[in-house]
């Protein structure tokens, strides 16, 4: 899940500070999901899904 996280981050040219203002984490927890140290909350996947306009299962990468 981390490497889509960040994908979508960098193809929004939003930096991991500002996902995290948005998420209301900070910095460090953004860089942990995007190297798989940890995983967003239930609530934080449904804020992530739809700041970047995708479903949960494409963020879970259950669906291209």
């Amino acid at each position: 899940m981390g490497k889509v996280i960040r994908e979508l981050r960098e193809e929004k040219g939003v930096l991991q500070s500002e996902l995290g203002k948005i998420l209301n984490v900070a910095n460090n927890t953004i860089s942990s999901w995007e190297r798989d140290n940890s995983e967003p909350s239930i609530e934080q996947l449904r804020v992530l899904a739809k700041y970047f306009e995708v479903t949960g299962c494409f963020l879970l990468g259950l669906e291209d």
